[in-house]
């Protein structure tokens, strides 16, 4: 069945429904045409445009679709054009002629870009989810590790001392951000586009608010055009994502070289690690490195339908059909990242002793030692040159700046004293640094707090 039949005649080349049908990725949407469909049934009993029994027998006619396919008694036929047709189709051998009466004032062009709309609504609902839980397990590990110091890094290289809870919430505090993105997203996509017909509207004296607010829509599309012919709802959601999986991949660089012999800051749960076909010894972090690989995938994704979309005149294009593999791909590969990063995390064994090593062997207490030479009445630069005097001396003896005795430091400087020991204490050079943000323990917890009550 093709719901265009008519103005043309006999079967399309077969070549033709390969390029053209759409059934085999539009078919997920079946839910949201299908309870558009009720919505848009029920409005037009309601206006006069059909009887109300006859609205009645249509919606009846499609909860039991939704239901048959729901429950695997009904399987979608996917020979059919789009999902649109076959539950028109459906709907018709079930009830015969009223079913006929459903696409009354209605395109598939605001029709599809209702079902998008509200696939993509609930679809933002479950990666907020995902995403709030991420941010969950990273407040419960960073808890855990208030005070467990680690190097903070600049180009890579060890810089300043700051503890693994501190680091985590960083990539809490972007999740967070994302999280308010998609929720800003969401509200740009509930504007509803049924009504706009294919480009101009009908003649049939719609309740468009009344559809909206069965279909829980913030509002009603205001330009009958723009409702069906453009998709920047859907970029926005795309970008979205692409910043989401941004920080996902960073996160996922960090385990990576954490994972590292080099670093050994951390361990995954054997659940969360692979093998080497050939090298017995080898446990590798294939989850992150495939998150960090996967994120090009939604990069990908969004410039597929930045492209489609750049050169379209008003109204719809057919080109427009090929925002649903970018969107769904997306989509999934988010989710997908989401729901594994999470549980890998709260299984993953952390590694203080090497992470506190490293700290203490990258002498990133060396701006606190410059700072208590000028609490001692020394200049900054001054203070700056003897410290990178010391870290010479050091790296040539095998030393670290704790592990100097006093008749050393007071080589380079008089000033000195047995009090440089707990200034340049690595716990210490982070809890001085107590300021709302920073890394002190206590600061910490307060960021913890407030990103918890953040997320609810």
């Amino acid at each position: 069945m093709k719901l265009w039949a008519g103005r043309t005649g006999g079967d399309v080349d077969e070549r033709l429904s390969a390029i053209n049908n759409s059934i085999g990725f539009d078919s997920r949407m079946y839910r949201e045409d299908i309870t558009g469909s009720m919505a848009h049934a029920r409005m037009l009993g309601r206006v006069g445009v059909i009887t109300e029994a006859e609205a009645a027998q249509i919606v009846d006619g499609l909860k039991g679709i939704l239901d048959d396919i729901d429950a695997g008694t009904l399987d979608i036929d996917m020979t059919c054009e789009d999902i649109h047709t076959f539950v028109e189709a459906t709907l018709t051998q079930r009830i015969g002629t009223a079913g006929k009466k459903l696409h009354t004032a209605r395109s598939r062009n605001d029709q599809v870009a209702l079902d998008i709309r509200m696939y993509l609504s609930a679809q933002i609902d479950r990666l907020i989810g995902l995403a709030k839980a991420l941010v969950r397990a990273l407040c419960d590990v960073a808890e855990a590790h208030t005070e467990t110091v680690m190097p903070g890094y600049t180009h890579l290289q060890r810089a300043q001392p700051v503890t693994l809870g501190h680091y985590l919430m960083a990539y809490a505090q972007m999740l967070l951000r994302d999280i308010d993105r998609l929720t800003d997203c969401k509200r740009r996509t509930l504007v509803l586009p049924l009504g706009s017909g294919a480009l101009a509207g009908t003649t049939y004296p719609l309740d468009r608010g009344y559809v909206a607010e069965q279909l829980g829509f913030n509002g009603i599309s205001m330009n009958s055009l723009d409702g069906v012919s453009d998709r920047d709802f859907a970029l926005e959601l795309l970008s979205d994502l692409s910043i989401l999986m941004t920080h996902l991949s960073r996160f996922s660089e960090e385990i990576c070289l954490w994972c590292s012999w080099e670093f050994k800051f951390v361990t995954l749960a054997d659940n969360f690690s692979t093998g080497s076909s050939i090298m017995p010894q080898k446990k590798n972090p294939d989850i992150t490195e495939l998150v960090r690989g996967k994120t090009g995938r939604v990069y990908g994704d969004l410039m597929t339908l930045l492209t489609a979309m750049k050169a379209l005149p008003l109204a719809y294009n057919k080109d427009m059909q090929e925002d649903k593999e970018a969107l769904f791909d997306a989509i999934d590969t988010a989710d997908l990242s989401l729901s594994v990063l999470e549980p890998m995390l709260r299984t993953a064994t952390f590694h203080p002793d090497n992470m506190r090593k490293a700290a203490a062997a990258g002498f990133i207490n060396a701006t606190d030692c410059a700072d208590y030479m000028v609490r001692k009445g020394v200049p900054f630069r001054d203070a700056y040159g003897i410290v990178g005097r010391l870290v010479r001396h050091c790296i040539e003896n095998g030393r670290t700046l704790e592990n100097l005795t006093l008749e050393e430091y007071r080589e380079f400087s008089p000033v000195f004293d047995a009090d440089v020991y707990p200034a340049i204490d690595l716990l210490a050079c982070v809890s001085l640094r107590d300021i709302p943000g920073g890394p002190a323990p206590g600061r910490v917890r307060e960021t913890i707090e407030a990103t918890r009550n953040a997320i609810g």
